[in-house]
Formats: C-alpha cells, structure tokens, sequence
C-alpha cells in the first residue's frame, strides 16, 4: 500500500489550475546491478540522494500528487530521503525489471483526480523541471500520449492520459516498461524537444558515475555536465 511521506503550472492553455492533475510517477526500484548493487535512488548527487533530486522535478515541473516506487533497500530510502508530499508506493517485484515498477505506480494512481501520468526515471539527474513542464503543458485530456526529445530522438519523461494506463499495464514486462507500447504507437506520440534544457544521459555503470556532482549546488533545471547518449 502506498503512504505519504510527510509551483505553478506552466503558463500557456493546455494545462490550468483547475485542470485534472498530471501525476508525477517516479521509477526508483532499480538495484544497480552493474553498480555493484547500489541501489540507484541513493546515489548521492549535490550532496543529496538520487531521489530527492528527481521527485523535487516533478513537483517543481508542476505534476501533483508525486508517487514514487520503491524496491532495493526501500526501508533505507525512506529512513535516509527527504521526500515531502510524496506517495511511496513499494514494489515486492522490483527485481522482475522495470516493468513491474510501472504496473506498481499506475496501479496507485488508481482511484486518485490523476487524469494523466508524467513517468520519469530516478538516474537520469539532467532531466530537471524545465523538461518535466513542458511535457506537463502538452497535456490535452486523458488520451494523451507525449513524449521529450532530443535532438528529435524520443527520450524521459513521457506522459501518458489515464485512458491508456490498462493497456500499459498488461504490457509492461521485464525491463522492457513501455518500450513495446510506445513503439507501437509512434505516429500517436506528441514530441516536446527538451534538448536545450536537459540532458538525457543514464547512471547505469560505474563509469556514468562521473556524472553525479559533489558538494551542493543550485538547482540548474537538468542541465548539468557529462555526454548525452542515444535514449531509447
């Protein structure tokens, strides 16, 4: 069962106030398993987790409520993570792949005002706010399938209208998440470019680590340093 662990929206006309909400569902489950199994919401990034940094997107990018799913050394995670207002939702099937963690977090969106779902993934940090927003005011209604890109290659975050989350659901397996369900459906996907505010690069393997910075610094939106690789 979930819990709670105790900004405006952009401007333009797709998404008002008084609109149904576009959730934030963040991915935090993975293992790292080729970080030598360092679950990856508690790598520190500014001095601070993973995880905080992302949900902090979310909430700032204008998605409200923000679910957040975890899995490796979930109890560690919300013993060390400051996640104000954010639902923490625990996937027991976390090693199942990525998959799992989707099903999980639409899942808890049932029966909440969520009217669409802005899924983002906890080890990409040069995805910030200013990406999470413009794909948040490409919401239209609750069949809206969007999309960032860089450089016109289709990236994170993805929003999805609650129309679509069942069928989601029944296709998301193993790590594979949306993957099939997007690819089946490219010609549906609205793209929002977001390369000039974010860089889409992955913590995946010990040599991504580079990418996390020391120390604390001010929030840059996502922009941050290290290479873009190709996504997915």
């Amino acid at each position: 069962m979930p819990d709670t662990h105790g900004a405006d929206a952009p401007e333009g006309d797709a998404y008002e106030a008084t609109d149904p909400p576009v959730a934030g569902l963040l991915l935090a489950a993975g293992g790292g398993r080729r970080l030598g199994g360092r679950p990856k919401a508690l790598l520190e990034h500014r001095g601070r987790p993973l995880v905080e940094h992302a949900a902090r997107a979310l909430r700032a990018g204008g998605c409200t409520p923000v679910h957040v799913v975890l899995g490796a050394s979930a109890p560690e995670v919300r013993e060390r993570a400051v996640l104000p207002g954010a639902v923490l939702v625990d996937n027991p099937g976390w090693a199942g792949g990525m998959g799992s963690s989707l099903r999980a977090g639409l899942a808890s969106l049932a029966g909440t005002d969520a009217r669409a779902a802005l899924v983002l993934l906890v080890d990409q940090p040069g995805i910030g706010a200013a990406a999470v927003a413009r794909v948040v005011a490409a919401y239209r209604g609750p069949g809206s399938l969007v999309s960032a890109a860089y450089g016109g290659r289709r990236g994170h975050p993805v929003l999805f209208g609650a129309d679509r989350w069942a069928e989601i659901s029944a296709d998301a397996t193993g790590d594979r998440g949306a993957r099939a369900y997007l690819k089946a459906r490219e010609r549906d996907i609205v793209l929002v470019e977001c390369g000039d505010v974010a860089l889409p690069y992955d913590i995946d393997t010990e040599e991504d680590l580079s990418h996390l910075e020391t120390g604390v610094a001010p929030e840059s939106g996502g922009i941050g340093k290290g290479r873009a690789p190709e996504t997915e």
